[in-house]
């Protein structure tokens, strides 16, 4: 089946005018299609890898969340500040801590809370 339809289009992906014989055509030719489908499948890979990225980044807080005694490490994580700024909250008296070892803090997470409230 042959069309005598003539209609002029812009490229999708290039963005130059040809003469399309179909209503459908989007592309001047099979080259200008393979390139824009390739961008296509890169940009979902970049962004699956992005999510995958993020998840993994997230993943550690909300296991640190389900805790119920926390590092001074661990704080700095979960409230986004340094270790530093965590032993100045606990040396004075914002944030309750226990020493269990000589180099071992641990921190209550309803003390956090406290924190915050």
């Amino acid at each position: 089946m042959s069309s005598n339809i003539v209609i002029q289009r812009i490229c999708k992906f290039c963005q130059n005018e040809f003469t399309a014989k179909t209503t459908k055509t989007l592309y001047c030719s099979l080259r200008c299609n393979s390139r824009d489908y390739k961008v296509k499948i890169r940009t979902a890979k970049v962004q699956q890898s992005n999510m995958q990225i993020q998840h993994i980044k997230n993943k550690p807080i909300e296991e640190l969340k389900t805790k119920e005694f926390l590092t001074v490490t661990q704080v700095s994580k979960l409230i986004g500040c340094s270790r530093q700024n965590v032993y100045k909250l606990i040396n004075i008296g914002r944030l309750r801590a226990t020493d269990i070892l000589q180099k071992k803090t641990i921190v209550k997470r309803s003390e956090i809370d406290k924190l915050f409230q």
